[in-house]
């Protein structure tokens, strides 16, 4: 008998797995055709087109390593949460953001998501925006 918790954080492992590995396939794979994306602080986008592009500028701009994950799941599995810390390095200046020069920074972070037939779908990511800043000013 399946068990719909540990079905849900099987998938946000899958999902973060693929994040470490760039693996942006392996990712688009574990969200919903139509996933609710909801960038902190900023707009909410849907669909997996929105979410590969958002992605794709991520990669230009940062590299980030996520260190000390810790995954939650409801016991009915569909809402799940991802606790941890995101080092980084800020590559390229994004629009409204400090000057990228290579600066590093060191946040921590979480994101909530639902799961609806074995998808993720809705991500919203969360961070104290005023300490990256700080960080990189």
């Amino acid at each position: 008998m399946n068990d719909p918790r540990q079905d849900s954080l099987s998938l946000l492992k899958r999902y973060y797995d693929a994040f470490a590995a760039h693996d942006h396939a392996g990712m688009l794979a574990c969200l919903d055709e139509e996933v609710e994306h909801r960038i902190n602080q900023g707009a909410v986008e849907r669909g997996k087109q929105a979410f590969a592009a958002f992605m794709a500028a991520m990669d230009r701009a940062y590299e980030e390593t996520l260190t000390e994950m810790v995954l939650f799941a409801s016991d009915d599995g569909t809402r799940a949460a991802a606790e941890f810390r995101v080092l980084g390095r800020y590559l390229e200046t994004a629009e409204g953001c400090p000057e990228a020069r290579g600066q590093r920074y060191d946040l921590p972070a979480g994101a909530f998501f639902e799961i609806r037939d074995g998808r993720i779908a809705r991500v919203s990511v969360f961070y104290n925006a005023a300490d990256w800043v700080a960080q990189v000013s």
